[in-house]
C-alpha cells in the first residue's frame, strides 16, 4: 500500500470566504462538490486544501484526507491493528471508495482510493 496523496481539510463555517483566502496564496479550484471543494496549486497540482462544511454521507467531519494505491488493504490493517473506525469502508457516488478511522489524538483521517 502506498500514499499517493494527503489533503488538510479545513472545516469552514465561511466556505466561500476561506475559498478566496486560500486564493490569495495562488490556490485555485478543482472540485467543487457543494459542500466541500478542494483547491490546489497550478505548479504542484498534488498540493491541495480541502474546505468542507460538513461531510454528505459520513457522521463526521474528518481533519485530513489520505488517499492511498489500495484502499481495501489500508481498511484491512487499520480494523487488525484495533483502530477506530468512524465510518465504515464505502464506494461513494463521487468516485471515491473510502472510510474513516481515529488516529491516537482523536483526529479523524479519510482514508481512500479513486475508483
Amino acid at each position: 500500500m502506498a500514499v499517493r496523496r494527503v489533503v488538510p481539510n479545513i472545516h469552514a463555517e465561511a466556505a466561500r470566504e476561506s475559498r478566496e483566502f486560500y486564493g490569495l496564496l495562488g490556490f485555485e479550484e478543482v472540485m467543487n462538490l457543494g459542500w466541500i471543494t478542494t483547491l490546489a496549486s497550478p505548479s504542484v497540482p498534488a498540493a491541495q486544501i480541502s474546505v468542507i462544511t460538513g461531510d454528505k454521507t459520513a457522521p463526521v467531519t474528518p481533519d485530513m484526507s489520505v488517499e492511498v494505491d489500495d484502499v481495501d488493504a489500508a481498511y484491512a490493517v487499520m480494523r487488525e491493528s484495533g483502530a477506530e473506525i468512524v465510518h465504515s469502508l464505502r464506494d461513494e457516488e463521487w468516485g471515491v471508495r473510502r472510510f474513516f478511522v481515529r488516529d491516537p489524538s482523536g483526529r479523524v483521517v479519510n482514508v481512500l482510493g479513486h475508483r
